[in-house]
């Protein structure tokens, strides 16, 4: 499968007057919906892609990315956004926007614009060196459990790849910019799952 018509961030897509609005496929900090005020937010499957853990030298950890992979699908919120989102755009300045209209089965009424987040393949040098935040796992993890259920989560953990890069236990002070307060079901089911992917979880 083709990777899909990438877009530069900074250049979004041009308002024909027909809509007002694009989407963008979350499926990872995205899905939870306390880290954004996108009230247009629907559940939806992008088919052909799966979910990894990437290390560039863009962030100084690592981070969730999308690539295509027939055979494989993605659960997460197709968000309805402003065609400008400067604070989108920011938030998201890692990534380049690709156009995945076509597959993504959503419940929206009509044909429309849905854009995933995705690293370029020319930063995407696929190398190791990064952490990873729990702080993120569980922001992500909690998307999951509030939209898809206990097996939401499991899904998560299962089908990303890239559990071999070490866990950094940062709930007590976050790094990720966007954590939220997790519960102790929240942290137990999360504390599980990492067992399950085998992560090393250090301090």
């Amino acid at each position: 499968m083709k990777f899909g018509r990438a877009v530069d961030c900074a250049a979004v897509s041009r308002d024909t007057g027909a809509m007002s609005e694009t989407f963008i496929f979350g499926y990872g900090s995205l899905v939870n919906r306390a880290t954004h005020d996108y009230e247009a937010a629907h559940r939806a499957t992008l088919s052909g892609w799966r979910r990894a853990w990437r290390h560039t030298t863009l962030r100084e950890v690592a981070f969730l990315n999308a690539m295509p992979e027939p055979g494989h699908d993605l659960k997460g919120l197709v968000l309805g956004v402003p065609r400008q989102a400067p604070e989108l755009d920011r938030r998201e300045y890692a990534y380049t926007r690709t156009d995945v209209s076509q597959l993504v089965d959503h419940p929206l009424p009509a044909p429309v614009e849905i854009n995933v987040f995705a690293i370029a393949p020319a930063h995407d040098d696929g190398g190791q060196g990064h952490v990873l935040l729990l702080s993120y796992i569980d922001v992500v993890a909690q998307g999951y459990l509030r939209e898809y259920g206990e097996a939401g989560v499991r899904d998560f953990f299962e089908t990303t790849e890239g559990w071999d890069a070490p866990v950094i236990d940062d709930r007590a002070a976050p790094r990720y910019p966007r954590a939220q307060p997790a519960g102790a079901d929240l942290t137990a089911l999360v504390d599980h799952w990492l067992g399950e992917v085998n992560a090393r979880v250090t301090s």
